[in-house]
């Protein structure tokens, strides 16, 4: 374990050290003027005594949380707005076909583009890139501290918007099937054929992206999500240009449907202008992809530190590939500041491609240089924070806790040094344990040979860093950012609402 000075003298693991008494401390050290003043964490986690599990306990959970605290947990922002999204376009069709709506009756197949285009842009580097700084501007300074945790809330969770919108266009599309083929004759046979192969991609790209699918078989859902989406793109341009080409015929010899090449009528309809956007959106982040060279150390067969040129500003994720028009692969950056003149990313084990990186590491790899934010860049919307990780997470939370220094970083792994390499300890040491407000705790649970108490630990971080607050603030405006595994998120979240902190932790099927 660690603290601002360095390695700290092993705690007692007796059960009577496994509470720790460091609050009182944590509350009259936050009376010194010159902490307050300089709006750093007090400087009293140089001492601080960890609690530790008994041996054998993984849970940090004291009791079972309640029913409802877990269902608040499941029932998350991300599937709130998929429900939202699924419902409301699901109420527009079941109006529709019972003549309640005719413009969604008659216009059914640029609904199903305008929630495509929906999902699209949610999902666009630019576009998130955008938004998250024009938040971030607009509300950080004079907002109530409410408005910006469902904010954050709001934003980290626009996946739902994603997933609810692409499957309510499915929905949209086989009912514009329907009814073109209640109307043959209204419908020319190649646009019926166009708006079945468009239905069939755009299920597809769907389907692989099905939380078990994208989990058990990653490489299927990046694929399928991409090539087939590739494809549904230019057949709804076919679709989208037959159909407004087509026309009730007025020859005399038969024939119900027949061919006008008008160019007005094709800008006038607004399935153009959906399939343009979605073109451009799908299409300019890769005008942005560069092949660069990298630096890979691999300090252990777990994990390779990959560096770049350039310093990168925090909160921000970067893609990578060793194709430039397969896989992309998310990773947070680790960055000193704009000015460092250069960033790395942490790649932990977890499937072929990264395996692949650590045994056999490139000496060039294609990025996107528009690299998109993440949760924490949110972290500017607050005065504190604290930012727990486990193991690689440390890749998306360490530029924040660098960059802002009212952000506390508390990092818990099996082998920190030997596992991470001392370049990555190198930039912890320097930048948080030896800095002056001591903004670090490291927990090293191969040395220890117990897990930490991360509840208890949150529980005294928060309490010391709100007391600092309450005494020079009449505000507090503290936060939780968890980035561990999807038990620890659950784990650590639920603990969280039922000792009333605010907390946020990543999604892993967004």
């Amino acid at each position: 374990m660690y603290t601002k000075y360095g390695p700290a003298e092993h705690p007692s693991l007796s059960t009577e050290s496994n509470t720790p008494t460091a609050i009182s401390s944590l509350v009259s050290l936050a009376e010194t003027p010159t902490n307050a003043e300089k709006g750093h964490p007090t400087d009293s986690f140089a001492h601080y005594e960890i609690p530790i599990l008994p041996v054998g306990v993984k849970s940090a959970l004291s009791s079972p949380v309640g029913q409802i605290t877990k269902f608040r947990v499941w029932y998350n922002p991300y599937r709130q707005l998929f429900t939202l999204i699924l419902i409301a376009n699901s109420v527009c069709v079941l109006l529709a076909s019972l003549g309640h709506f005719p413009h969604a009756d008659m216009n059914a197949s640029a609904f199903a583009l305008g929630n495509i285009l929906t999902a699209v842009s949610v999902r666009n580097e630019l576009f998130l890139r955008g938004l998250f700084c024009l938040c971030v501007t607009l509300f950080q300074k004079w907002t109530p501290l409410w408005f910006r945790i469902a904010l954050t809330a709001f934003l980290q969770h626009l996946g739902g918007i994603h997933s609810g919108a692409a499957t309510s266009s499915l929905i949209w599309l086989i009912y514009a099937l329907i009814r073109s083929l209640q109307s043959p004759n209204t419908t020319h046979v190649v646009v019926l054929a166009m708006s079945v192969t468009v239905t069939f991609f755009i299920a597809i790209v769907i389907l692989s992206a099905l939380p078990f699918i994208r989990e058990r078989h990653h490489n299927v859902f990046e694929h399928h999500h991409r090539f087939a989406g590739w494809g549904g793109l230019v057949f709804t341009w076919v679709f989208v240009v037959l159909g407004c080409m087509q026309v009730p015929s007025t020859r005399a010899d038969g024939g119900n449907v027949e061919w006008k090449w008008d160019a007005s009528a094709l800008v006038r309809a607004q399935q153009f202008w959906f399939a343009l956007f979605i073109t451009i959106l799908i299409f300019v982040p890769w005008f942005t992809v560069r092949k660069v060279q990298v630096e890979i150390t691999t300090p252990s067969p777990r994990v390779a530190l990959i560096k770049f040129q350039c310093g990168i500003q925090q909160g921000l994720f970067g893609r990578i590939s060793r194709d430039p028009l397969r896989e992309y692969h998310g990773f947070g950056i680790i960055s000193e500041g704009i000015e460092s003149g250069c960033h790395y990313m942490v790649v932990g084990v977890q499937g072929d491609w990264t395996r692949g990186i650590v045994s056999d590491p490139p000496t060039h790899l294609y990025t996107r240089e528009m690299k998109f934010s993440g949760l924490p860049y949110l972290s500017s919307l607050y005065k504190k924070g604290i930012m727990i990780c486990t193991g690689s997470g440390i890749g998306a939370v360490l530029s924040t806790c660098i960059q802002l220094d009212t952000w506390f970083l508390i990092w818990i792994g099996a082998g920190l040094e030997e596992t991470f390499g001392r370049e990555l300890m190198g930039i912890v040491e320097r930048q948080l344990i030896h800095d002056e407000a001591g903004r670090c705790i490291l927990f090293d649970t191969k040395k220890e040979g117990r897990r930490p108490d991360t509840v208890q630990m949150l529980k005294d971080v928060y309490a010391g860093f709100e007391a600092e607050d309450r005494l020079y603030d009449s505000s507090s405006s503290l936060v939780i950012i968890i980035t561990s595994n999807p038990a620890g998120n659950a784990e650590l979240m639920q603990a969280c609402r039922e000792n009333g902190m605010h907390s946020f932790g990543p999604l892993w099927d967004s």
